[in-house]
């Protein structure tokens, strides 16, 4: 999964054509999910999904899945990009450290999404919800977030190979393992529907992208180039 992640990054970044019709395609596959939402507030498939993964729920998995999730709480966040950008400061790498706290810069922009689109949360009527949320549903902040942070963080340990392979094999992997797990976490807990998290997911992966060639061109003008 690591090595598929790092091959599709530098062929993307290789031929401009394929960059720009991978932003297209994931532009095209959130705003289809946003008119769906609009148009349909809930659908069988959002309720269908969410069932099946609460079927087998218990007092261990709901523990799991929160554990899951609490990295784009407050708290979670707070550490986990402080942990980052002190690891990067002791390898005195000033411009990750501070670049490692660009992902908050999402909070934002997804607040603005979820007011516009208004749509209310999964609700005890439809689905199991093990904590109640006040805010919007649309898309989720949670997988934006972990998609821009841990995607971020995989990046740079990719690009910074005098770092210890198995750091970086460790924390490349851990984020990938929660990019992927969170969107389930988010449906099981009944903080999301199947729409919300695969929104959040193509979102996140654009202004992913965006901020890789922010942080290449910042690194281009200072005479380094990874290719």
């Amino acid at each position: 999964m690591i090595f598929l992640f790092r091959s599709f990054i530098d062929f993307i970044k290789r031929d401009e054509r394929w960059l720009l019709h991978t932003v297209l395609f994931l532009v095209l596959c959130y705003v289809v999910l946003s008119v769906l939402v609009v148009m349909m507030s809930t659908t069988s498939l959002d309720t269908g999904i969410t069932l099946e993964l609460q079927e087998d729920h218990s007092p261990g998995l709901d523990r799991l899945m929160n554990i899951i999730s609490w990295f784009a709480s407050i708290p979670g966040a707070l550490f986990t990009m402080g942990l980052a950008a002190l690891g990067f400061l002791w390898l005195k790498k000033k411009t990750e450290a501070v670049f490692i706290l660009a992902p908050v810069l999402v909070v934002p922009i997804v607040s603005v999404i979820k007011r516009i689109v208004d749509r209310a949360r999964p609700t005890a009527d439809l689905v199991r919800v093990v904590r109640d949320f006040n805010h919007e549903s649309f898309p989720s902040g949670h997988v934006v977030f972990y998609t821009v942070l841990f995607g971020t963080l995989t990046y740079l340990m990719y690009r910074h190979k005098d770092i210890p392979n198995v750091v970086r094999g460790l924390v490349s992997l851990l984020s990938i393992t929660l990019i992927l797990s969170v969107p389930f976490s988010r449906m099981y807990l009944g903080a999301h529907w199947f729409t919300d998290v695969m929104a959040g997911f193509f979102l996140g992966c654009i202004l992913l992208i965006g901020l890789i060639l922010w942080y290449d061109r910042i690194k281009a003008k200072r005479g380094i180039s990874w290719y």
